[in-house]
């Protein structure tokens, strides 16, 4: 087990340095995130009718209006389009990175309008497994509700890999969470240990800002000035921020790493091969 959190720290250093050379990559987090605002913005009033939806399932199991399922459907198929859209066009960056070629940020919009239907066609059948997944589990019992969670769950490692399948062949959606599934037949320990081990990395990283922000605070408030005291508030929200853009990017280029290690055997400029190859050694 220590073999392994010591693998996914060094895959997670191999991104890092990735990452470096290419800083350009966090923008596709960043628009991500700003299209992500504006599609809730656009959908205020679906939010609304989603948060109505879970009520009235809550008080009354009788019908609910089709309208409910019809908002929340749209919202839900617009908000993952413009999620794995951008992912898609930092993995297609990424790729790039990974054959020894310097991509800009237009390459990776180039690469992800070339599968935008594929890509929403595969937002349309994550939206609705996700639909379908809450409104059972809105209608079970605990037990119920905690067995649908775990589908929930595996259908999102299951899924892990599709996006660099799209990116990668001319398949379409079913055929690329069916290869992301087999990839997780040979990968699944690796792979889950491999996102956990960037996820513990960022957490300490996020409990570090915030501590020292409160800390920084708190001392030049004891100096008696209300500016000085936001310093270091705006300064720990700022990092915070980059450091999330940074998790985000980070998380796609190890994706794509993965995905390109495991299906070709070469690692691509930027990764040590024997630290992949050990990661998916059989054990």
């Amino acid at each position: 087990m220590a073999g392994r959190f010591s693998r996914s720290w060094s895959l997670a250093s191999a991104s890092w340095q990735v990452l470096r050379q290419d800083t350009q990559l966090m923008v596709y987090p960043l628009v991500s995130a700003i299209a992500g605002l504006v599609v809730i913005a656009a959908f205020a009033g679906g939010v609304f009718g989603v948060v109505g939806f879970d009520r009235l399932s809550n008080i009354d199991r009788q019908a609910v209006p089709a309208g409910y399922y019809v908002t929340a459907l749209a919202f839900y198929v617009c908000l993952y389009f413009v999620m794995f859209f951008c992912n898609a066009a930092l993995v297609g960056a990424a790729m790039m990175r990974f054959d020894g070629r310097t991509p800009t940020v237009g390459d990776g919009w180039r690469i992800a309008s070339a599968r935008a239907g594929r890509i929403l066609g595969y937002a349309l059948i994550a939206a609705t497994v996700g639909m379908v997944l809450r409104a059972i589990q809105e209608r079970l019992g605990f037990v119920g509700r905690f067995v649908v969670g775990l589908l929930g769950v595996g259908w999102t490692v299951a899924t892990s890999m599709v996006v660099p399948v799209l990116v990668s062949h001319e398949v379409g959606p079913v055929d690329a969470i069916k290869e992301s599934a087999g990839l997780l037949k040979k990968t699944w320990g690796e792979n889950v240990i491999g996102r956990g081990g960037l996820s513990l990395a960022f957490l300490v990283i996020y409990l570090s800002l915030v501590l020292g922000t409160i800390a920084l605070a708190v001392v030049a408030a004891s100096m008696g000035s209300v500016a000085l005291a936001l310093l270091p508030v705006v300064a720990g929200v700022v990092a915070m921020l980059f450091a999330m853009l940074a998790h985000a990017a980070l998380s796609g280029i190890y994706s794509a790493a993965l995905y390109r290690f495991a299906t070709t055997g070469s690692a691509g400029a930027g990764f040590d091969s024997g630290v992949l190859q050990a990661a998916f050694a059989r054990k």
